[in-house]
């Protein structure tokens, strides 16, 4: 299906989705601008897209793949793709690996995690198929034991291993631990979750002649986001024109960001989808653009991603810059935000993964408390009335780190709380 005119596909959906229709009922009949639409409202979006009696879709369901999105946390969502719609999409990202640095005759093995609704194993697999370069695919995925997924590695000399860098860390650290490296992988892509500094040294521990690169941005419920673009700096992508507009939103007036380097909240608008339109979609992330005229930008982390603590708010970001910064040797090669609800109050608990825990940690620990509570001030004084309890360091293995059972990605806030 070719790209659509902007107003022809405005057109449809106001035809053929309950759901636009009524959000644009304020709008005149003819639209010339992507601005003169409003924003999606991400709940009022998905609250319509049920499986049951769906609003959104313009058509019945009666031909697509249905994938559930909805990440590390929230609510299980669901995004349709007809058949046309899945191939154009894979076939774009496809041809993507190639800046990501997919060369002639890569022997690729796929990591991500399937099953259960999940699309990034299909959708890697499937961008590999439809990739313009000739590869081998090694379709291995997330859950399999570390023990068989290195022997294949081994056996097939796999020159790329594609995964979430929870994964790759998490193999890099068994490999490691059992005395072992695969020299013969060239790239690392990832993919579904930022990949950090500190994560560098474990995985050229394990793969030492390896570079670690994204493999483009997307996701099952925006779609096409940007393809990779060489370079040093990973989280820097190239919007997918002409399939898809990708506008960077202020924060405070909601009009779209020209200056570059100035961050705001992404949002997306996809040309080619029909059955399920994606119209100045939020993507979830913030971004910064880098060359605007050629859209570059670059990804700035989750938009709202972080944590209530008594009255105190931190964003895992800048937690994780902070402890960044402490940690001048690099031991720490992950880093989850716990809450825990104790002595009546709420406490956080900064879980940080090394390579192997113990009392050699506790100084780097009490730099890390410190940095922390010199940057938020806030928390110390929460503690100090007696609101919150102290900010504390929990030492773990990064295998122990809390993953998403079904994606494999990290989950940046663990949540131990009771419910009730």
């Amino acid at each position: 299906m070719p790209v659509q005119p902007f107003m022809e596909l405005i057109r449809f959906a106001r035809r053929n989705s309950p759901f636009y229709r009524d959000l644009y009922a304020h709008l005149p009949d003819h639209v010339a601008h992507l601005t003169d639409l409003p924003v999606v409202p991400q709940e009022e979006f998905w609250r319509a897209n049920s499986p049951r009696d769906n609003r959104l879709l313009t058509a019945p369901l009666d031909e697509a793949v249905v994938f559930r999105s909805g990440g590390t946390t929230g609510s299980p969502k669901f995004s349709c793709y007809t058949r046309t719609e899945w191939r154009e999409f894979t076939t774009a990202f496809g041809a993507g690996l190639v800046a990501a640095g997919l060369r002639p005759g890569h022997r690729v093995a796929d990591l991500f995690y399937a099953g259960d609704l999940y699309a990034s194993f299909s959708f890697v697999l499937d961008s590999l198929h439809r990739s313009p370069v000739a590869n081998v695919r090694l379709p291995i995925g997330g859950a399999t034991p570390w023990e068989s997924t290195a022997a294949t590695l081994d056996d097939f000399r796999v020159q790329v291993v594609a995964g979430t860098p929870t994964t790759l860390c998490s193999l890099a650290e068994r490999l490691t631990s059992a005395g072992r490296t695969l020299p013969d992988v060239e790239l690392l892509l990832f993919g579904g979750e930022c990949l950090f500094g500190d994560q560098l040294p474990l995985l050229k521990a394990a793969f030492p002649h390896a570079q670690a690169r994204s493999l483009g941005y997307a996701s099952v419920d925006a779609g096409l986001l940007g393809e990779a673009v060489p370079g040093d700096d990973p989280r820097v992508h190239r919007a997918f024109t002409p399939y898809t507009v990708v506008e960077i939103l202020d924060d405070e007036t909601g009009l779209p960001i020209e200056e570059e380097g100035m961050p705001g909240r992404l949002v997306v608008t996809d040309l080619r989808r029909r059955l399920m339109p994606i119209l100045r979609y939020p993507a979830g992330d913030r971004a910064a653009w880098v060359a605007r005229d050629a859209g570059v930008f670059r990804i700035l982390g989750r938009a709202e991603e972080g944590v209530r603590v008594g009255p105190v708010s931190l964003y895992t970001q800048d937690v994780h810059d902070i402890v960044t910064a402490a940690d001048a040797a690099g031991e720490v090669t992950g880093l989850q935000l716990v809450v825990r609800r104790r002595h009546g109050r709420d406490g956080l608990v900064l879980r940080l993964a090394t390579g192997e825990p113990g009392d050699l940690h506790t100084a780097l620990g009490e730099t890390v408390v410190k940095a922390v509570l010199e940057q938020r001030p806030a928390y110390t004084s929460a503690t100090d009335a007696g609101h919150v309890d102290p900010l504390t360091v929990e030492w773990v293995r990064h295998r122990d780190l809390a993953v998403n059972a079904r994606s494999g990605k990290l989950i940046r806030v663990v949540d131990e709380r009771p419910q009730s």
